[in-house]
């Protein structure tokens, strides 16, 4: 008889550690949920990835984040609450980064991963000499942050890593911009010599000197070049001169008409449809959200009643799936509206290309009319999704 009562004992008591340990784990996952969902919504921009392990008595956290914000309050929360806890997470950028958290694109274009490996996602690029922060390594991979926010990994080849001094310098000095479509630095003032690397669209190196014909150049690792001067323009020359206006916003995108679709592509070579718009953006004075699903948070929402009247040139139009009574909104695509008296816009969809909204034109695109889900406009909205580089450098 005593040994079942032992034996009922042992099993309530079992039951009372089980029940509390099942209410602690309910509580965190709450705490967390809610706090992840309040202050680090979007992976793609802020890393909040916490695991809970339970142990004797408490429980151990494991995993990352870019947030400190966020995980004091995870840490508020589980004091508040008398939860026990023993701390592992790492907070990036950390040791990993040996003392350089940042680091400068030296190739003319770089492929930024969603996982340490090639064989991974391309989730967006970088283009020569754009300045990145590093939060992680893994091998042979950084874990990098892009001027527009974007967290992924890029292979050690495609950059520079700096210490801080060294990284302030880079931002500080005086730079060319490179404004035609495809080129190439040269080892000398003659465009039949060697060649030290191509450049495309929108990159940018350090300025040396300069002749007639050719500017010196300097790249992030300290290699030496020579780009033609009607290819390029001293970068603070073309940013104080720049009119960012709707007409500008048609002249930069049909610059890219014709080029080709790649997943993740955000560069001359290759770009999707956001990345497309991002260039073009980028090539008016602005940085903007990367993803077409985050591009639709920014600026000011016109033509709310979704028969495309009220539009400017400029402004974007999103597309994808429309938001049913047991589903929310989808946003897969975005394009630029020209209008242009047959309801024109640009968009990247196996390349860059115009299409119509009229059905009377011969590029009419049903397809994207009938999932048209709105538009923003960027130009003359202030929003904190959208950075002026007036009003400050192109940097993390």
């Amino acid at each position: 008889m005593k040994i079942i009562k032992l034996f009922f004992t042992i099993i309530f008591i079992s039951f009372l550690s089980c029940s509390k340990g099942l209410k602690t784990a309910t509580i965190t996952e709450k705490m967390y949920s809610s706090i992840k969902k309040e202050l680090a919504p979007d992976k793609r921009i802020v890393l909040f990835d916490i695991q809970f392990h339970p142990a004797e008595g408490k429980i151990i956290l494991k995993g990352e984040t870019t947030s400190k914000k966020a995980f004091s309050r995870l840490l508020d929360s589980l004091n508040y609450h008398q939860i026990n806890y023993l701390d592992k997470v790492r907070i990036l950028p950390d040791s990993a980064t040996e003392n350089r958290p940042f680091a400068v694109a030296k190739n003319a274009v770089i492929n930024i991963r969603s996982q340490p490996k090639h064989s991974a996602e391309l989730g967006t690029q970088g283009l020569l000499g754009m300045g990145l922060k590093v939060l992680d390594k893994k091998g042979d991979f950084y874990r990098v942050q892009t001027p527009d926010n974007y967290i992924s990994w890029v292979d050690k080849g495609g950059i520079y890593t700096m210490d801080t001094k060294e990284f302030d310098s880079w931002n500080s000095s005086k730079k060319v911009l490179f404004t035609d479509n495809f080129g190439y630095v040269y080892a000398s003032k003659n465009k039949n010599s060697a060649i030290i690397s191509d450049i495309s669209l929108g990159g940018m190196l350090k300025y040396l000197s300069e002749d007639a014909t050719f500017y010196e150049v300097k790249y992030p690792d300290n290699r030496t070049g020579f780009i033609k001067k009607n290819n390029a323009v001293i970068y603070d020359f073309w940013l104080k001169n720049l009119e960012s206006t709707p007409k500008n916003i048609e002249i930069i995108a049909k610059k890219m008409n014709g080029f080709p679709y790649l997943w993740g592509g955000t560069s001359a070579k290759g770009m999707d449809c956001s990345g497309f718009t991002k260039m073009v953006y980028l090539m008016n004075g602005f940085i903007i959200p990367r993803d077409a699903s985050q591009q639709i948070n920014a600026g000011r929402t016109v033509d709310p009643n979704l028969k495309f009247e009220g539009l400017e040139k400029g402004d974007l139009l999103f597309f994808g799936k429309k938001a049913t009574t047991t589903t929310n909104q989808r946003v897969t695509h975005v394009g630029i509206w020209l209008g242009n008296h047959t309801m024109e816009f640009i968009h990247a969809s196996g390349n860059v290309h115009i299409s119509s909204m009229h059905p009377e034109q011969p590029n009419y695109d049903a397809f994207n009319k009938n999932r048209y889900l709105g538009s923003k406009r960027y130009l003359t909205t202030i929003d904190k999704g959208i950075v002026n580089l007036k009003e400050g450098q192109l940097k993390p």
